[in-house]
């Protein structure tokens, strides 16, 4: 039985995408020298290393210099931000309609695998890349309930960059990219596996 012409409509793109993704898959390196030291001279005391998640190196806002993402835990993402020059942004409610971090921080989760869930990116500068003193530019991703994460290649509008794809916690097996458009990171759902 040939698929109803409705199903042809989101199939189709959604495996061209899948099969485009596949395709420009490029490997990140693991860190070596990353600790919890690490991430907290650069994100202040509350952040830690998520081990369950490996942080990747790759270039993300396409200057040419190594950057890096980092899966981490923090407690109060708010509270260092400004001793420690980054930005708290949160793509992952601002792609819903309301992205503000001074809010959707507060929120309240009682499941205790998502509770301070962060990923940490940093632009990298000069030769030392990420491991700069002086970074191009620091970010605090918060509330994307992330489970798994790469580092691909992404179409956006006929232009290709490098996105954090991530397995997103929950029943439905979501899977989304987080990327740098030119002046700020977006998130896009790409699908959701409902078996």
């Amino acid at each position: 039985m040939p698929f109803p012409r409705f199903a042809r409509v989101f199939i189709l793109p959604i495996a061209s995408f899948s099969l485009l993704a596949a395709a420009q898959t490029t490997t990140a390196a693991q860190p070596s020298d990353l600790d919890n030291a690490f991430v907290q001279k650069a994100f202040g005391p509350s952040c830690t290393l998520n081990p369950a998640v490996p942080s990747l190196a790759a270039d993300l806002n396409g200057d040419g210099v190594e950057d890096i993402v980092i899966a981490a835990r923090c407690t109060e993402p708010m509270v260092d931000a400004a001793e420690n020059h980054y930005q708290v942004i949160d793509p992952y409610n601002s792609f819903y309609g309301f992205g503000d971090p001074k809010i959707t921080t507060q929120f309240a989760t009682n499941d205790p695998k998502i509770r301070s869930l962060a990923l940490l990116i940093i632009h990298g500068a000069g030769p030392e890349a990420w491991r700069s003193a002086s970074p191009q530019a620091k970010f605090l991703i918060v509330n994307l309930p992330y489970k798994h994460m790469s580092v691909k290649r992404y179409l956006v509008k006929k232009r290709t960059t490098m996105a954090v794809y991530v397995e997103e916690l929950g029943g439905n097996q979501t899977s989304s990219a987080v990327y740098w458009d030119g002046k700020k990171y977006k998130y896009q759902p790409i699908g959701s596996n409902m078996e």
